[in-house]
């Protein structure tokens, strides 16, 4: 049952956000680290101590927590074009063109972003900017408890069409033969990209950013995925870049009394159907909405597959948030800054402007989270955990550099260099001061 408060309990229960760092892990978690380690550790070390082992001893460090960590040995830690094909061809007719139709409006989507070289002249000379490429990228897709097409397609795809060279993808074992699921191989297949790297978690990171015998190392790596592999990725940044930190994933819902109950309550539990560590919530200053929902939640739990996952997640981050109006849902939902933000009122476009904070707005009815999920176009890889205020969703600009361009002409130097010179003397850099007086005409 998801449970219903009102502003103040849900802002010391629910919407209070939790430091990854401080995420409570399973005693087995704990007790496996103590047993490979040879102490106890928390997850910081224990990230560090994969990491190091990952370093120093490459592909031997990923066949041991393969089987350590993950529970199965990978077969092999590289699958080729060949096996990504062959996966791609057994796929049934309806999934291949759901695939396609995803991939294409993907590609359409991030083909239009306005990411270009631009030069601006003057009697001066020239100023602009090169967008270039990175070179090497290495992206991360989850395993856990359910194979991710479509991560691995939103984060592909960008990367191809921002012109990167060297797409590394990785991501767990599934199979007892040491394989990942075959939708994934598929996925890689149709994305373009040559090959696949199997392992998972905090070793698949370090894999990535310092390179075994089998797997490359990269310049940057994207990608969402659990506990480990996050405090991994924040471990390993300076070595390599990074498109964010990513927690579990949220959906915020700003509703008012024109929302239909069981629309609403399908949409809290596809969100919650996500993990148990996945928020689903639902602010609005209607009680009979509010309540109606509570209801429909409780039916239409009944019978889904991963009921258990979703109860979970209802019980421990997910609610109803009753407030006194529309404009304090907004302020809420600012405050929480969600990664998914969807907005089931009365002409959503009239509210876009209250929206300051969020990964993605879901404008009304028709647009819903789980189409962002799959086949809108936007990359659903987004903001978690409130970093919403300073961060946004995986986009071309992830996987290119802007490289500033300075073309000064003689004319152009002279005019402003006196006032880079006494800028430089007032900073005591006197060698800077000449190496700008240097240029100056001589008599």
């Amino acid at each position: 049952m998801i449970r219903i408060f009102n502003a103040a309990e849900a802002a010391a229960s629910i919407l209070e956000r939790t430091p990854l760092a401080d995420a409570r892990v399973p005693d087995s978690w704990l007790a496996t680290w103590k047993d490979m380690f040879g102490r106890s550790l928390g997850v910081e070390e224990a990230v560090a101590a994969i990491i190091d082992a990952v370093r120093t001893r490459g592909d031997a460090a990923l066949y041991e927590f393969g089987g350590r960590l993950d529970g199965i040995v990978p077969e092999s830690l590289c699958l080729e074009q060949d096996r990504l094909e062959a996966a791609w061809l057994a796929l049934d007719s309806e999934t291949a063109a759901a695939m396609q139709l995803a991939a294409d409006r993907i590609r359409d989507f991030h083909e239009r972003q306005p990411v270009s070289d631009w030069v601006h002249e003057s009697a001066d000379g020239a100023l602009g900017q090169l967008v270039r490429p990175i070179e090497k990228v290495g992206i991360y897709v989850p395993g856990g408890t359910a194979p991710l097409p479509s991560a691995l397609l939103m984060s592909a795809i960008p990367a191809r069409v921002a012109g990167v060279p060297e797409i590394s993808i990785i991501t767990p074992p599934a199979s007892p033969a040491g394989e990942p699921a075959p939708i994934l191989l598929a996925a890689a297949w149709l994305a373009g990209v040559p090959r696949l790297y199997v392992s998972g978690g905090a070793q698949a990171i370090a894999a990535l950013a310092y390179g075994t015998e089998s797997v490359p190392a990269v310049d940057k790596i994207t990608g969402p995925g659990g506990l480990m592999t996050t405090e991994a990725k924040r471990q390993v940044y300076g070595q390599v870049g990074l498109d964010g930190l990513y927690g579990p994933t949220e959906t915020m819902i700003v509703a008012d009394e024109t929302a239909d109950p069981d629309v609403v309550a399908a949409d809290l539990l596809a969100q919650a159907e996500h993990d148990v560590l996945a928020s689903a919530i639902l602010v609005t200053p209607s009680v009979r909405l509010a309540e109606s929902v509570q209801a429909a939640v409780g039916h239409m739990l009944e019978g889904l597959p991963r009921a258990e996952i979703i109860a979970g997640s209802l019980e421990r981050g997910s609610g109803i948030v009753l407030v006194d109006s529309l404009e304090a849902g907004f302020s809420v939902a600012n405050q929480y800054a969600a990664e998914h933000l969807c907005l089931l009122v009365a002409e959503p476009d009239q509210w876009l402007d209250r929206v300051q904070h969020a990964g993605g707005v879901f404008m009304g009815h028709h647009s819903s989270e789980v189409l962002g999920d799959y086949v809108a176009g936007p990359s659903h890889i987004m903001p978690t955990n409130g970093s919403a205020r300073f961060s946004s969703p995986l986009s071309v600009l992830d996987f290119v550099r802007v490289v500033s361009l300075f073309g000064l002409n003689e004319a152009g130097a002279q005019l402003i260099g006196p006032a880079a010179a006494r800028l430089a003397e007032t900073e005591g850099l006197q060698a800077h001061a000449r190496a700008v007086t240097a240029r100056r005409p001589r008599s």
